[in-house]
Formats: structure tokens, sequence, C-alpha cells
């Protein structure tokens, strides 16, 4: 006597039926288009809860279409619909399509990419404070006419090159 079991009637009594693990592309395509007019930021679960799909099902669709350019990814998790405004019903499919077929190795890429770029901008910041608080420091020295002096040499200093201006010459 086999004891096998039906996968398919046990998962549907479990809640694992096609209806929530399912993005509706029409639906998707409305609702984004409402918040393209709206100009608001949204998140995954936003765009879920309104379109009746699984959350999982939807940030990855989200992720997908920003890699695409129809979204604008503002934030971690967060998104604005801006470009949505001028994609019709039909190229959105196709970049519904799109999207939906990235494989892990790609999605893996795009979260990475996105990691890259927020570091770059840390870093960024972090550099143009510290630029700043030079040129502070210098206008201060030069306000009470000290002379900071030249730059000491360092091995660091001569691999960026001789080329570049000193702080008293910028």
């Amino acid at each position: 006597m086999s004891m096998k079991r039906n996968v398919g009637s046990r998962g549907a009594s479990l809640g694992g039926g096609e209806g929530p693990g399912k993005v509706e592309r029409q639906q998707l395509f409305d609702d984004l288009k409402k918040r393209s007019e709206s100009g608001a930021v949204f998140t995954p679960v936003d765009v879920a809860l309104a379109v009746g799909a699984a959350e999982p099902q939807v940030a990855r669709a989200l992720i997908g279409l920003g890699a695409e350019g129809v979204l604008e990814r503002v934030d971690v998790g967060k998104y604005k619909a801006t470009p949505m405004s001028d994609v019709d019903i039909g190229e959105f499919i196709k970049v519904f399509a799109r999207a939906s077929k990235m494989d892990s190795t790609r999605m893996r890429d795009i979260s990475e990419i996105e990691r890259l770029k927020k570091n770059n901008d840390v870093m960024r910041g972090r550099l143009l404070r510290a630029q700043a608080e030079r040129d502070h420091y210098l206008a201060a020295l030069q306000k009470n006419n000290i002379d900071p002096g030249p730059l000491p040499e360092t091995p660091a200093l001569a691999a960026i090159g001789a080329d570049a201006p000193t702080p008293g010459q910028a």
C-alpha cells in the first residue's frame, strides 16, 4: 500500500495556492500608474497590499522594474514611480517579462551594485566633509597670517603625484 499524498491538495489547504504568489501585471501597472501621478514614495508592502499579491513576489518584481528603469529607487526598499508616467501597457508588459526572468545571479548583482552605490555615496560624503574641514582650517590659518607650510612628503602623497596642487595653491 502506497503512502503518497497529493501535494497539490495539501498545498492548497495550507494557503499555498497560486493566488497570492503571482503578481497580476494589469493590477501592478494600474497601481504604479496611480503612484506615478502622485509622486509618493512607496515600499513593496504598500504595493502588495494594493494589488493583493504576496510581498516577496512584489518586492522581486519591483527590484526588476527598478533595474529596467521603469521605477526610481529612492532608498533601500523604497521606490518612486515617476518614470512610469510615460510607459504604456504594452511596453510595461515587455519590461515586466524581462524583469520577471531575472535569475538569482542577476538579482545578486543588482543588490551588490546597489550596496556599492550606497557605499560610494557614504564615502563621497566623508571626502566632501574632510575637504570642507581642511578648507575651514586653512582659511583660519591664513586669516591669522599663519603659513601652513609645505605638505609632508609621504609615500602616499608621492604615489598620488607631485603635480597635485598643495592646499595653499588651491
